[in-house]
């Protein structure tokens, strides 16, 4: 890691940056060809052999595999070019992201008209190393 980046101490945060972005090139390409038809049948037809046709990690390649959006995102996957892939299995935007948390669609969805998540604990850890 070359440049200080006080932002890595934010509790279940990662930050798509520079490095994220490389580490994650072909895991976003695959997931940015699914925007077109023929390309999205061959993948449900086909899964890992479409895999393996981008130049991704075998850990990306099984992550994809098993839908792990986390997982993906910690691997370089960008939120908005993975959810292609739930696109791709006919789930909405609001189903693909509560996958990646304690709510269902319809609670998450809810949470979010509501307000959104409460920011308690979701700091920077030493914001709170000093706390009385």
């Amino acid at each position: 890691m070359g440049l200080d980046k006080p932002y890595l101490d934010i509790p279940g945060t990662t930050v798509f940056d520079t490095e994220q972005a490389a580490a994650g090139y072909w895991l976003n390409q695959f997931c940015m060809s699914l925007m077109k038809v023929e390309n999205r049948e061959r993948f449900l037809t086909d899964e890992p052999g479409y895999l393996d046709e981008w130049a991704m990690t075998g850990t990306q390649k099984q992550g994809v595999l098993d839908r792990d959006f986390n997982g993906l995102i910690a691997l370089g996957g960008n939120i908005y070019f993975l959810a292609k892939i739930g696109a791709t299995d006919g789930q909405s935007y609001v189903q693909i992201v509560s996958s990646m948390t304690e709510n269902d669609a319809i609670a998450h969805a809810e949470m979010m008209v509501n307000g959104g998540r409460s920011p308690d604990g979701n700091r920077y850890l030493h914001e709170w190393e000093n706390r009385v």
